[in-house]
């Protein structure tokens, strides 16, 4: 039913009736059109912002459940992480110790990829923190498998050359000394004989006369068979695997530059050459570059008293012959 407007009239006290333009009317019809407009879409908007629209619960929930998962996910890193460092520490301390390799450098192990831009474009994530986080010990476990794997695979390496190995350390005396009589004097600090000052003595010396059969320790190759100034006649046998023996003051030298040697086999003779008071053969034992104490490298020879034996007449300053 149309709706019918009055005004009031006082000078009549009467109403009299309106008859509105279109344009009124229009603009009436807009009116109430844009009020009810703007009423519905507040009352959809207040709806939304308190119970949220199907498609952002939904959102919601998987944001949700995403969370969980990197909070589990780094849990379990962790966890990998740790049992990681277990197996570092027993192929440092156990695998390679046995096959007397170095320990892998730390540094090698925990390299990372900072000062890099590797996580720049999680930083705009939501939980950003959390994501690099992650990230980041995903990549660290990533390059420790790696180092590892490459760390076993030469330890099995070092397992098929052990036999090789064992036959290559230096593990006799260079002079038949079964008796230990020609043990003169050993590794350290001692008293030159003929400057009478201390010095380090880099090797054991042992007495014995002039022709008596000096042996090679290990099998190895001849790097040098030749006068070698204040050690006289010298030869010096790389045993691989970072062994390096050195005999000194030969009389005769029986071996050339390049041969192979096997252990036990005669290379040179006793004699008194280069800076040397008397018969006598020096003898050094060189590990990856670092000159060591002879003494620990004659147990295939030696019995566990004689070693006893052998330790007690190195450690005593005895006699010095160079």
């Amino acid at each position: 039913m149309r709706k019918v407007y009055y005004i009031y009239n006082p000078k009549t006290r009467t109403y009299d009736r309106i008859y509105p333009t279109v344009r009124q009317r229009l603009i009436s019809y807009l009116r109430r059109l844009f009020v009810g407009m703007g009423l519905g879409a507040g009352c959809f908007i207040i709806f939304f912002w308190i119970f949220g629209s199907p498609s952002e619960k939904d959102l919601r929930s998987e944001n949700s459940r995403l969370l969980s998962q990197y909070h589990i996910l780094s849990h379990r890193l962790d966890e990998a992480l740790t049992v990681m460092q277990r197996l570092q520490q027993r192929d440092d301390n156990l695998y390679r110790f046995i096959m007397q390799a170095p320990p892998v450098a730390d540094q090698l192990r925990t390299a990372n990829y900072s000062g890099t831009n590797r996580y720049e474009e999680l930083r705009d994530m939501a939980n950003s923190k959390l994501v690099i986080n992650t990230t980041k010990k995903m990549d660290l476990l990533a390059r420790q498998l790696y180092i590892q794997s490459k760390s076993f695979d030469e330890v099995v390496d070092l397992c098929k050359q052990h036999d090789e190995m064992l036959a290559s350390i230096p593990a006799i005396q260079p002079v038949s000394n079964k008796d230990l009589k020609q043990t003169a004097s050993g590794y350290g600090m001692r008293i030159d004989p003929i400057y009478k000052t201390k010095k380090f003595h880099a090797g054991m010396d042992f007495s014995a006369n002039i022709g008596t059969p000096v042996y090679a320790t290990g099998n190895g190759t001849v790097v040098s068979a030749k006068w070698e100034g204040l050690y006289g006649n010298c030869i010096t046998i790389d045993h691989g695997f970072g062994y390096v023996t050195l005999y000194a003051h030969l009389s005769k030298i029986r071996v050339k530059k390049g041969q192979k040697v096997t252990r036990g086999e005669i290379i040179g003779d006793v004699g008194s050459t280069g800076k040397s008071t008397g018969p006598h053969l020096h003898y050094e034992v060189h590990v990856n570059g670092q000159i060591v104490n002879p003494v620990n490298y004659y147990f295939m020879d030696l019995s566990a008293d004689d070693y006893d034996k052998m330790i007690q007449l190195a450690t005593n300053h005895g006699k010095v012959y160079d």
